[in-house]
């Protein structure tokens, strides 16, 4: 009983800081298997020892790719990541855009001015003043974010 609470909480700890590995049982590496040290949970120690096992132990990439259950594209992506950023190129990143992107600053603030000029627009009729002065399609959703994301910065 007292071996599992260490265990949950590594895993809390491991899921807090977003390194928790999704897929452990893919990550069939003697390494893993033989020390209970490795733990193919923690996924910046599973990348890691990917990366090793290519540079140092001079295992070829596609077996290691199959070892570690990872794409040979994936490993690819991380080996550069970690030449580029070091420990910090193993950590994973979210995918997708990081804000809005498809809308300008300068297409936000005419849509808010429109607005503000007609308070009677509603969202629908922004989106067709979007579609039709500035060609840009848009869900009315992501022009409803885009001038929220606009009125948290001007407060």
């Amino acid at each position: 009983m007292a071996k599992s609470k260490p265990t949950d909480l590594k895993v809390q700890n491991l899921e807090t800081d977003g390194i928790l590995n999704p897929r452990p049982e893919v990550v069939v590496d003697e390494l893993f298997a033989q020390n209970e040290f490795f733990d193919r949970r923690d996924l910046v120690q599973v990348r890691y020892e990917m990366l090793r096992r290519v540079r140092t132990d001079g295992v070829p990439i596609s077996e290691t790719t199959a070892r570690f259950g990872v794409s040979r594209p994936t490993y690819y992506r991380i080996e550069t990541d970690f030449e580029r950023e070091g420990m910090k190129g193993l950590l994973p990143r979210k995918r997708g855009p990081r804000d809005g992107h498809k809308l300008s600053a300068a297409v936000v603030e005419e849509l808010r001015a429109a607005r503000e000029r007609d308070p009677s627009l509603d969202t629908a009729s922004l989106v067709t003043r979007l579609r039709d002065r500035f060609d840009i399609e848009a869900h009315p959703r992501t022009v409803e974010r885009a001038l929220l994301r606009q009125e948290k910065k001007t407060k």
